[in-house]
């Protein structure tokens, strides 16, 4: 399928080519196969490529994203990191600990469902987001 897909992008002389993989399970040993090889077949078709790779994690999940992040870290050289969720209670916290441990920036946010609601990342209001309960009460 991706292979069909640069072939078309290259047909058509297209600047950009999104290869969304959704739906993989870090935890299913053939997935993550499947994504390496994904990695290999755009890697022969387009010198340099992928340019950009991107791991998508929910805000809700916890610890649990710093798992993913390790596991697709291994399988495709994440470059990236879309935290999605923040609309809600959620704060996504566990960014800091990805960012620690495995040196991946978070390029945008989600704070909605909405198209408009996809943003790029700002380290100043995250943090502040994170702590201003706290900063608030010292007021």
């Amino acid at each position: 399928m991706i292979f069909d897909g640069i072939k078309a992008a290259k047909s058509r002389n297209a600047d950009v080519l999104i290869c969304d993989t959704a739906g993989r399970l870090q935890n299913k040993v053939n997935l993550m196969n499947e994504l390496s090889k994904v990695k290999r077949v755009i890697e022969k078709e387009v010198p340099g490529a992928p340019h950009e790779v991107l791991l998508v994690l929910d805000a809700t999940t916890g610890q649990n994203a710093l798992t993913q992040a390790k596991t697709f870290s291994e399988a495709t050289d994440v470059s990236g990191i879309v935290l999605t969720k923040l609309d809600g209670t959620a704060k996504g916290g566990i960014v800091l600990a990805i960012r620690n441990e495995l040196q991946i920036p978070v390029k945008f946010v989600g704070l909605g469902e909405q198209m408009d609601d996809l943003r790029e990342f700002d380290a100043h209001a995250f943090v502040y987001g994170l702590f201003a309960d706290m900063l608030q009460e010292e007021e």
